[in-house]
């Protein structure tokens, strides 16, 4: 599997833990929307696109099978987003980020 494009949108609340929302391309031929980057106390953390259920509960619409590509996935994400904060004024418009 490659990570072909990371798009970040920036979420301009500074109080808000939410802090992007991405969309990755993924061998050129599947898009994935809405993965979030929040910020917790340790660093940074993705969570993928999901739905609120009838109960409340939220569910993963779509996710990674197996723990080592949610890391490769969460490892790319957050390198593209340091990248992207480093070298961006933060104007908030979708950026394309090479992988």
């Amino acid at each position: 599997m490659k990570i072909d494009d990371v798009r970040i949108r920036e979420i301009k609340n500074p109080a808000g833990k939410l802090k992007a929302v991405v969309s990755v391309t993924i061998d050129e031929c599947f898009v994935v929307h809405d993965i979030k980057i929040f910020e917790r106390d340790d660093g940074y953390a993705i969570a993928m696109p999901s739905r609120k259920t009838t109960d409340g509960k939220y569910k993963d619409i779509a996710h990674p099978l197996n723990s080592e590509t949610r890391e490769m996935l969460q490892d790319i994400i957050l390198t593209q987003y340091r990248r992207y904060l480093e070298e961006n004024t933060g104007n908030g418009t979708p950026v394309a980020a090479e992988a």
